[in-house]
């Protein structure tokens, strides 16, 4: 790459970073035009001046396509990988995963999540995360103490959700502390369903931010240990519900605990108990009467929105705003 192409080439990545962050700042969208049409200048220029017919981008992509090319993740297409110390990952098919850093990364600096630590995710082969419509199920692992299940077959839906509803509208100055947004929970997804020889289970919310009508999908797999549970989050949105509950199973049976760590190999006389059941794990809130109040900020959601689908989308925004500038200034 010579030195008009890396010049051209910083300014593509600049105005990229700048398009991306503009539905936190809630800019207006004339100005939210103004740099969809910088970016795309930087990138037909970079496409232009380029020597190597492979680091050229076609400028007749779409804006997605575009960010796909950009996508600079290091993904494990296939094999096993550990979840930490104490599980393993058969990557099943039609996946790819990334590891801990850099699903932190893609939660935090692409999805706009608050910051926290992560042992890795899983993405469908065929998307990026800077898509629209990418789902990713982010991995971590919680030793908390080993979680009896009795009260498993005693779950009231109706009654469950309605406490947490509660308790997600309480915890939001604690998550808006910690760098998140207000959140209400709208209901059942997918209501909870618990496999007891297994000891898998998994649920799905549907979460919204206060005063706003666009609804998230959260969906929530957990698999008992020895110790504690593995969570894994499935991040996307409803229009994907389908699509991730076909995978649910595929994922529970690919990810399990090693030997020494299994929900049978439990020992009463050496090991922790936690505070809670199967109940206080979907609903979270007895989190806060366990010293882990923390916990209840972060609700994990894929912020980034499809703000422009493509080249035609561009055009016309782009008449838009200057037929409105055109317009402004004939009144003046």
């Amino acid at each position: 790459m010579d030195g008009i192409d890396t010049v051209h080439f910083f300014f593509m990545l600049m105005y990229l970073k700048m398009l991306l962050c503009t539905y936190n700042q809630k800019l207006p969208m004339r100005k939210i035009v103004i740099h969809v049409v910088l970016f795309m200048i930087s990138v037909s220029l970079f496409a232009s001046t380029s020597s190597s017919a492979d680091n050229a981008i076609d400028t007749s992509m779409s804006l997605e396509q575009i960010l796909a090319k950009l996508d600079t993740f290091k993904y494990q297409p296939s094999g096993q990988v550990k979840i930490g110390e104490v599980a393993t990952l058969d990557i099943p098919a039609g996946f790819k995963f990334l590891d801990g850093h850099q699903a932190a990364s893609v939660l935090h600096d692409v999805w706009k999540n608050p910051y926290a630590p992560s042992l890795g995710m899983l993405l469908p082969a065929d998307k990026s995360p800077f898509m629209p419509d990418c789902w990713a199920v982010e991995i971590t692992y919680e030793e908390e103490g080993h979680i009896k299940d009795d009260d498993a077959k005693d779950i009231k839906y109706d009654e469950l959700l309605t406490q947490m509803q509660k308790s997600i509208l309480e915890s939001n100055d604690e998550r808006i502390k910690q760098g998140g947004r207000a959140m209400e929970l709208t209901g059942w997804a997918e209501p909870p369903s618990y496999d007891g020889k297994a000891h898998k289970l998994f649920w799905a919310k549907k979460l919204r931010e206060l005063k706003d009508t666009v609804e998230f999908l959260n969906y929530n797999i957990r698999i008992l240990g020895r110790k504690g549970v593995l969570v894994l989050n499935a991040i996307g949105g409803l229009d994907q519900l389908a699509e991730i509950k076909q995978q649910t199973q595929p994922i529970l049976a690919a990810t399990n605990f090693t030997k020494g760590n299994t929900y049978e190999e439990f020992n009463s006389s050496m090991d922790k108990v936690a505070a809670y059941g199967i109940v206080g794990l979907i609903a979270g809130g007895v989190l806060a009467k366990t010293g882990l109040f923390a916990k209840l900020g972060l609700i994990l959601l894929k912020f980034i929105k499809p703000i422009i689908a493509g080249g035609a989308a561009i055009g016309a925004a782009v008449v838009r705003f200057f037929k409105g500038r055109r317009e402004g200034d004939g009144g003046a």
